[in-house]
């Protein structure tokens, strides 16, 4: 009977030992999986998945950290991600006021290139301001041709003065054949990397003009004794696509693919990057990419 009893005592002691590791074990199962920062942190520590894209890099404007990059010094094409820089050269001229009237010539420059238009009309007259709404929000190839034309004076001009730009912003990778990112006189006349791509997007964002332009989703211009009315819509998707989004650049050729130089701004960090030739034929993947790299980018920094 004592040797019975004294059994009986070690299973239930045993029982209730096993009882309480397998409640203390759900507990922490328990905790693993609620616990908030368990998927920040694996977020954090994985490489950004499902970036289709030849080349491209993503900055931590708050810190200058780089969270990511592939192939940051490739020399490539850049499309209208070009038009930055003809932004800029205007900007930094200013007379914004200045009036521009709309030639045959700008109309059939865009036409005859088969390129991203505002639907300019010959005759009209616009200011400078409004042709760079034209040039960033449409990606017009007629605004381009007008604000360099006028600025340059003269095309060749203008294009010099892009170059210099770049080369005092130390963007050494950098050649500006045109002023709008088309395939002329070659298809990569016009080329630049993924980093340079960077240094001239951040420039430009800290011009409060320019970064009010960009981060438009669209721009209505009412009829005046000067110019018809005009409805010019952002190409830049991601505004649409992702909060946090306030701009800047989409660029598209056969040669380049498409292209997006983007900032988002979320929890008082702000992320700028850049995808070159995501894909030649899905127009919509270099948004999707972005929003990738930045759910990944945000996820690292917090």
């Amino acid at each position: 009977m004592r040797a019975a009893l004294r059994l009986a005592i070690v299973v239930t002691m045993c029982a209730s030992a096993v009882a309480a590791a397998l409640t203390v074990s759900d507990a922490a199962a328990q905790a693993v999986v609620t616990r908030p920062s368990a998927p920040r942190a694996a977020a954090a520590t994985a490489r950004p998945a499902g970036v289709v894209a030849k080349a491209g890099e993503l900055l931590d404007l708050t810190t200058g950290r780089r969270l990511w990059s592939r192939d940051a010094r490739a020399e490539l094409p850049i499309a209208s991600i070009t038009k930055v820089m003809t932004a800029m050269v205007v900007l930094s001229s200013g007379d914004l006021n200045r009036k521009i009237r709309v030639t045959q010539a700008a109309v059939n420059y865009a036409l005859d290139n088969d390129a991203g238009s505002a639907g300019l009309r010959a005759g009209d007259v616009l200011t400078a301001y409004q042709l760079l709404q034209a040039m960033l929000l449409p990606s017009g190839a007629d605004a381009a041709y007008l604000l360099a034309r006028s600025y340059g004076p003269g095309w060749r001009k203008f294009v010099r003065k892009m170059n210099a730009k770049a080369r005092r912003l130390g963007m050494t990778h950098t050649h500006f054949a045109n002023f709008d990112g088309l395939p002329w006189p070659t298809e990569t006349s016009t080329y630049s990397t993924p980093r340079d791509v960077l240094v001239m997007g951040e420039a430009a964002m800290k011009d409060a003009i320019f970064r009010k332009i960009v981060d438009e989703r669209r721009r209505r211009i009412a009829a005046t004794r000067e110019h018809h009315k005009y409805y010019w819509a952002n190409t830049d998707l991601l505004l649409r696509r992702y909060r946090g989004a306030i701009g800047i650049k989409t660029g598209f050729t056969s040669a380049a693919g498409y292209c997006l130089l983007f900032e988002a701004r979320r929890h008082g960090t702000t992320l700028i990057g850049v995808v070159l030739d995501s894909t030649s034929t899905d127009t919509t993947m270099r948004f999707t990419v972005a929003a990738r790299l930045l759910n990944w980018g945000f996820a690292r920094v917090r």
